[in-house]
């Protein structure tokens, strides 16, 4: 899972396999280590409405079941919403148009088989 930041914004990306398995558990997390103890965790979940939290260590996103399913069962590229001044952006993450061997569980790219 990729976490972005741009200013009072918070992007997260999912891999295919990262979707399939929010779709099994209702929940994905990731850990960034930045030394020994010093890690920073984050989380994406499934609940009643779209909320964003940080209690110094770790960053918990729910967004709302019935949006989470029918972002998860379509060919939908991302759900937005917010949480405060926080705005959200959930995406799956989609394949570059030039091969990289870190998007190789990424969603094929819809921009492809476009010439422009």
């Amino acid at each position: 899972m990729k976490l972005r930041f741009h200013g009072d914004s918070l992007r997260l990306r999912l891999s295919q396999a990262e979707v399939a398995r929010l779709a099994e558990t209702g929940r994905v997390k990731d850990t960034l280590t930045f030394a020994r103890g010093q890690t920073l965790s984050y989380s994406l979940e499934m609940g009643a409405v779209m909320a964003a939290a940080f209690d110094g260590r770790r960053i918990s996103i729910v967004i709302p079941v019935a949006a989470a399913k029918h972002w998860m069962e379509s060919d939908e590229a991302g759900i937005e919403g917010a949480s405060g001044p926080v705005k959200l952006l959930i995406e799956k993450d989609f394949r570059c148009l030039h091969s990289r061997e870190e998007d190789a569980d990424a969603f094929p790219n819809p921009l492809a088989g476009n010439s422009g």
